[in-house]
């Protein structure tokens, strides 16, 4: 089985993701949180620091692409080239209701049509690969049908299916159904991604799911980064690894001299997954949330990792 880390805005950059692959199982491969094309020449300091190679030594990264317009996506494209990349992911699965407005990310699959028009474009004018990061449809999975013919036209190097809908974000269970028919006619490789929180999730899609090969994680290992290494039988993260892993964040958030303010937002942005896998600890958590300045917050963090046992 390969693992792939999701791209959560805000959450998995570079400065979290070099702290995920020293301290545990290492993915197969690390997606960006999407990078929006803009007419600058190059890219601005914030998307440079997520994509230059050396903030990203030995992972496969893979750089996001958010956009309706194809113009757009290819000349993003051959900025990335020129940094190495050979593979590129685009993203028809966020269900922000912003993007989404803009008949972007899952949005884009309610224009089946210029959806087409896009990837045939897109694909003839770009020379890495690209694979895709998708929901099953906007409004209703019987969408997906449609959607899946358009995939099997083009080169894509793999899809990542989401099986919800634009309009259920995270709520309501995985369409497994539609995910299984799926496999039966999808013409690339497929990587699966939704709710996966436990080494139980993770067994019961591989014994469903037979022929999948790679899963991608995005809440459930934020929510426990020791989930892999628990999937591969490597055993719990202890606090102590936690704390180191927590330590090498903040500390590299701080270096970016972003302020205070910005560094607590960033680590608390943190806990509100993580904090999940700290049962009892509530009002620990709490007062990292309400924290306002370093030394309460630093104090909050000690107190929960401070604690023996490992995180249940």
């Amino acid at each position: 089985m390969r693992y792939y880390l999701a791209p959560l805005e805000g959450i998995t950059t570079s400065i979290y993701r070099k702290a995920y692959h020293t301290y545990f199982h290492p993915m197969d491969k690390y997606f960006t949180p999407f990078l929006s094309p803009h007419e600058k020449k190059g890219f601005a300091a914030k998307e440079l620091r997520e994509i230059l190679p050396e903030n990203n030594e030995g992972m496969r990264l893979i750089p996001q692409i958010l956009t309706n317009h194809a113009k757009d996506f290819i000349r993003t494209a051959e900025k990335l080239e020129y940094y190495g990349y050979d593979e590129i992911n685009l993203n028809l699965g966020c269900p922000s209701k912003t993007v989404v407005s803009k008949y972007r990310g899952s949005g884009f699959l309610a224009q089946p049509e210029e959806l087409d028009r896009f990837l045939d474009q897109i694909y003839e004018g770009t020379k890495a690969r690209i694979s895709i990061k998708t929901r099953i449809g906007k409004n209703s999975p019987e969408e997906f049908e449609r959607i899946l013919a358009i995939y099997n036209q083009y080169p894509v190097e793999e899809l990542i299916i989401h099986p919800r809908v634009q309009q259920d974000f995270y709520k309501n269970h995985p369409n497994l159904e539609v995910f299984g028919e799926a496999l039966e006619t999808c013409k690339m490789p497929v990587c699966y991604n939704g709710d996966i929180f436990t080494v139980e999730d993770a067994k019961s899609l591989s014994e469903r799911f037979e022929t999948v090969s790679t899963i991608m994680l995005g809440r459930g290992i934020i929510s426990n980064p020791g989930l892999v290494d628990e999937i591969v039988g490597e055993g719990k993260a202890t606090k102590e690894k936690i704390r180191k892993f927590h330590d090498q964040i903040y500390q590299e958030y701080q270096e970016l001299n972003m302020g205070e303010k910005n560094v607590l937002f960033k680590m608390k942005e943190i806990w509100c997954y993580l904090g999940q896998s700290f049962s009892g600890c509530e009002k620990l958590l709490k007062k990292i949330k309400k924290a306002e300045h370093f030394d309460r917050y630093e104090d909050a963090v000690c107190e929960i990792l401070s604690l023996k046992k490992k995180i249940e």
